[in-house]
């Protein structure tokens, strides 16, 4: 939600978090500049609809409502509620949520719901003008440079419409309650409006933190808005009866990712990226395991400009090439239309009320805050002259050009600003201020005053017999963290709250889960996108791979510290396999750092940009699972919210050098890691995302192991020294004790290489590794090609397990009695090594990896390869 608003007062200086001890209820102060107050008519009289919430909230006390805010940030924490400013996949803001809910009675609703309905008629005739007749530029109602000089306006979209009288589908309006209780609504939402699945969000974890005053309170359901969203949809698919409809997110580092993969999951859509679509023969498809199945209609959250790399935005990696002829053709349906973010230019704003005129005959119900275009020489001189009381912003919204609030610039930031104006009048408005309605926010663990915006959504209806727009009975509230805060939003900085709209009565509930007369086969799990296996795969891998290091390290640790001190050559050979295992390379290949290996084995565990550490294998487990948040189960999400926490007490714990015992600082990674594979094996469907996943860890594991016996056991090393590198090894996949209580006094390398080499009954053998790779490979949809024999996939892991099957352990131990070197075992490694890749990269090429050839796309546009 990039909001912009003009929600703001400089003149609120002081705190205004008085709390009173009169009846009844938790008592607020009016503001002593007079800003309309939400919850108080005066300052000891509650407004008749905030009582009941009010002596709730003073029948909890500070203690009550402070455990319910927590319990409110874990639900949310574990939900992998997300506000994201930065790729940092360790620093994901959490979605902040005040228990305090926003409140509007069905009197003041029906109002704003009937202004909202209003509103998103005149925006859909507007943009239908625009790329249509444009009548409002012919009947001089508007400049044309409003619409002609905006980058928002595209001329690729000029007759573009969809299949129902509303070309725009969904709309957004920011709102604020000014000093005299007035709405006024200060921006509008058209292109991706965002904010609807936080709302959600909102709703279902205050719910539960206070379901008796929820309850209680008769608050209007939020479920029929999203209803009414996906009959929408389906409905703008004419052709068929079960469309295929998909929502294109930017992918995992949009700000508001959260809020794609929570709607994907709740509407029943899949989610998908750019890369996952292809147009070819004049349709979009989905690519998938299945191959392709065509797409009817897109729910989009990628800006305009981004959806098409071949008419648009030439270098955008976030859409589809060859879109917008696809649309032209009608053969697929976007929404909202590219090109509807023309609609959210704030200059629009000041020809409002002379548009409605022209469509309505009527001024609207909801009026907007007051603007001028400094495109008009009138309004540019107003706006100089009375710069001191005005925000100026851009006639475009820009992340790199933020509103400037005239009270706040000094006298040389004034003049740049002025000359800006001068140079440039057209690409600027200026608004007034609207200081906003205050609310009572729990901050700090008090209750504070705090100013607030309001952002309501509306949606098409077009199953009521005729089409109309329905508003959602509620919405996201917004409030500052400061009484001083001059504008709201959350790049800024702010809290959220849940905004209950209180029914009269009870209302009817209603739910997403519709009855049907009988089974339908609705879903495919094989149609997953390939992007979405490719990182289950991948995400298994890392998982796999960090938890190999870990184990090593951490017995690397417990070898140096132990009693008895650890001969050098094994401390060599360890020291040597790890930088080997982790391909941090020369590493410990240095003599020099086998003196003093203390800095390389921080390296080596936190320095994230060496690839194989073990902070860089974590980040890329996370980002993997960012990737694919829709398909991770909420326990899932919790495990890898544990995960970040322990790489950071891990990463504090590193600060000054080796901790004492630094095997157990360890350890809380290795449990979280374990659970995340138990709770993976235990709960996951056996899907075919599952599948992924596990032929991903099976492939890491095969390669760990082989990696490790290669390492440390192809070297002999004389006498009792071996068996500290043989049970070295053992530690580090956890068969220790199950060697020495099966093998007692044969504890020699060739039962050593049995046991972790042929036993078929031990979960990290090779050859336990091979036979589940090859189960789940066969399991895969279209693992057989169309020709005779076997695959090459089927054939690399057959031949992998016969040359571990038919191994001579007795000979592959013996060693090179010049040399010391067990030349079969490495023979042996190294070509399951290889083999081993190469079926990873079969596995890519066959399911992940789609290759086409040139399709033409326009008369105009030549040939695109896709």
């Amino acid at each position: 939600m990039r909001a912009s608003s003009a929600a703001g007062s400089s003149s609120v200086q002081t705190e205004q978090s008085q709390i009173q001890t009169a009846e009844p209820g938790v008592n607020w102060s009016l503001s002593p500049d007079g800003h309309f107050n939400e919850a108080y008519a005066d300052l000891n009289t509650p407004r008749s609809h905030w009582e009941y919430l009010l002596n709730s909230i003073d029948a909890l006390g500070p203690t009550g409502l402070k455990d319910r805010h927590t319990k409110a940030s874990r639900i949310l924490r574990d939900d992998g509620a997300t506000y994201n400013l930065t790729v940092d996949p360790l620093n994901a803001k959490i979605w902040e949520l005040d228990p305090i809910p926003m409140l509007i009675p069905s009197d003041d609703w029906g109002g704003i719901e009937s202004g909202l309905v209003e509103r998103a008629e005149l925006l859909n005739l507007i943009l239908k003008d625009i790329y249509g007749p444009r009548e409002l530029i012919r009947q001089s109602i508007i400049p044309p440079e409003i619409i002609y000089a905006h980058p928002g306006f595209l001329r690729q979209c000029q007759g573009i419409t969809l299949p129902c009288d509303h070309q725009l589908t969904l709309h957004a309006a920011d709102m604020v309650r000014g000093p005299d209780g007035r709405i006024v609504i200060i921006g509008d939402r058209t292109q991706a409006p965002s904010g609807a699945g936080y709302a959600l969000e909102n709703r279902t974890v205050l719910s539960r933190v206070m379901p008796s005053i929820f309850r209680d309170s008769q608050v209007h359901r939020l479920a029929l808005f999203f209803q009414t969203l996906r009959n929408t949809l389906s409905s703008l698919a004419t052709d068929t009866d079960d469309p295929q409809i998909v929502i294109l997110t930017p992918g995992a580092y949009s700000e508001t990712y959260f809020e794609h993969t929570y709607l994907s999951n709740y509407l029943g859509f899949p989610l998908v990226q750019g890369s996952d679509l292809t147009v070819r023969d004049g349709q979009v498809w989905l690519k998938s395991l299945n191959g392709l199945s065509k797409v009817d209609v897109i729910l989009r959250r990628v800006d305009d400009i981004y959806c098409d790399p071949v008419e648009l935005k030439t270098d955008s990696f976030l859409g589809i090439p060859g879109l917008l002829e696809v649309v032209r053709a009608g053969n697929v349906v976007v929404s909202n239309p590219i090109g509807s973010g023309i609609l959210e230019t704030p200059s629009l704003l000041k020809y409002l009320p002379q548009i409605s005129q022209f469509f309505f005959g009527r001024d609207l119900t909801l009026p907007s805050v007051d603007t001028w275009w400094c495109g008009d020489k009138n309004d540019l001189a107003y706006v100089k002259a009375n710069l001191d009381d005005l925000i100026i912003k851009p006639a475009m919204r820009q992340m790199d050009n933020p509103s400037v609030y005239g009270h706040l610039l000094t006298k040389e930031k004034k003049a740049e600003v002025l000359a800006r104006l001068e140079k440039a009048p057209n690409l600027y408005v200026a608004q007034s201020y609207i200081s906003p309605s205050y609310l009572p926010s729990w901050q700090e663990d008090q209750l504070r005053s705090r100013p607030s915006i309001f952002r309501s959504f509306t949606v098409s209806n077009l199953t009521a017999g005729q089409s109309t727009y329905s508003v959602m009975a509620g919405g996201l509230t917004r409030v500052g963290l400061s009484d001083t805060d001059t504008v709201v939003t959350n790049q800024a900085g702010s809290q959220s709250k849940d905004t209950w709209i209180l029914a009269s009565e009870p209302e009817k509930q209603i739910s997403l889960i519709e009855e049907h007369s009988g089974l339908k086969d609705l879903a495919h799990e094989s149609n997953l996108p390939s992007r979405v296996v490719e990182n289950l795969f991948w995400m298994g891998r890392y998982a796999e791979r960090a938890e190999s290091t870990l184990r090593l390290i951490r017995t690397i640790f417990m070898q140096l510290n132990g009693i008895e001190p650890l001969p050098k050559k094994c401390q060599e050979l360890l020291l040597q396999a790890l930088s080997t295992q982790t391909n941090c390379l020369p590493g410990f290949m240095d003599s020099k750092l086998l003196e003093n290996p203390d800095q390389e084995l921080i390296d080596i565990i936190l320095d994230g940009n060496r690839p194989g550490s073990i902070k860089s294998s974590l980040l890329a487990l996370l980002t993997s699972s960012e990737e694919v948040k829709e398909m991770l189960s909420a326990d899932t999400h919790r495990i890898i919210n544990d995960l970040r926490d322990h790489l950071y007490e891990l990463e504090r714990s590193f600060i000054s050098g080796l901790p004492s015992a630094p095997e157990e600082s360890l350890d809380p990674l290795v449990t979280t890691l374990l659970a995340l594979s138990g709770l993976s094996h235990e709960s996951m469907l056996r899907g075919v995302g599952w599948k992924f996943q596990e032929i991903g860890r099976r492939t890491e594991r095969t390669l760990q192991t082989a990696r490790l016996l290669q390492s440390l056991l192809v070297e002999a090393v004389p006498g009792s020294q071996q068996q500290i590198i043989l049970e070295s090894v053992l530690l580090s996949v956890e068969a220790l004790i199950t060697f020495r209580r099966r093998y007692r006094t044969h504890t020699d390398v060739a039962h050593g290489l049995e046991l972790l080499m042929l036993d078929a009954t031990n979960p990290r053998s090779i050859f336990y590794q091979l036979q589940r790779l090859q189960k789940h490979f066969l399991d895969l949809p279209q693992a057989s090609l169309s020709k005779p024999g076997l695959s090459p996939g089927e054939k690399l892991l057959v031949k992998s397990l016969n040359d571990i099957q038919l191994a001579d352990l007795e000979q592959v131990a013996k060693y090179d009695q010049e040399i010391r070197v067990r030349d079969q075992l490495k023979d042996l490694m190294d070509e399951l090594t290889a083999q081993v890749e190469e079926f990873s990269t079969v596995l890519s090429d066959q399911y992940f990896d789609h290759q086409s050839g040139p399709q033409q796309l326009s008369s105009t546009q030549g040939v695109a390869f896709l």
